[in-house]
């Protein structure tokens, strides 16, 4: 069925056109479409390059035996992750965590968080996209420094759903 109508659809001109459109009408990063086996994917704004993946980071040597710490890891991990929510950026661009560089952070490790309150800025395009928490909870964990560049989805904070 390589002939049929349905497998050019999602490769037709005017299509691409009208979708690059809707990502600058709704400032979208990126689109990525399946249809069956066939799939476009559009990025805007960001490098040529593929995304690179963060290597794993390492740990220092334990003192003692991987046999001896692994009941200890997988014991504390779950609970801990159950109430653990990360906020990731929904864009590419870069991180600020406040509107300017002589205004106060948006939030702190310890502040608490509703799903309305700011928590950075994600300047993308020259846009400054705020950032809202979408969750409630304490915040535990700032994972990125101010002035970087963030990945779409990559996390930004950690917040405690607990508290």
């Amino acid at each position: 069925m390589a002939g049929s109508p349905s497998d050019h659809d999602v490769f037709e001109l005017r299509r691409i056109r009208r979708l690059v459109e809707l990502m600058k009408e709704h400032d979208l990063g990126e689109i990525d479409l399946r249809q069956g086996e066939t799939r476009i994917q559009l990025r805007r704004g960001g490098s040529p390059e593929p995304v690179a993946v963060e290597p794993p980071r390492v740990s220092p040597a334990p003192t003692t035996s991987p046999a001896e710490q692994a009941p200890v890891a997988a014991a504390q991990q779950p609970a801990e992750s159950k109430n653990i929510v990360e906020i990731r950026s929904p864009m590419v661009g870069t991180f600020y965590t406040a509107a300017d560089p002589d205004a106060p952070t948006y939030v702190k490790v310890g502040d608490h968080v509703g799903p309305e309150t700011t928590v950075c800025i994600v300047e993308a395009m020259k846009v400054f996209n705020q950032i809202p928490a979408e969750v409630s909870g304490k915040l535990v964990a700032v994972l990125v420094e101010n002035g970087e560049p963030v990945e779409f989805g990559q996390p930004m904070f950690k917040v405690d759903t607990r508290g």
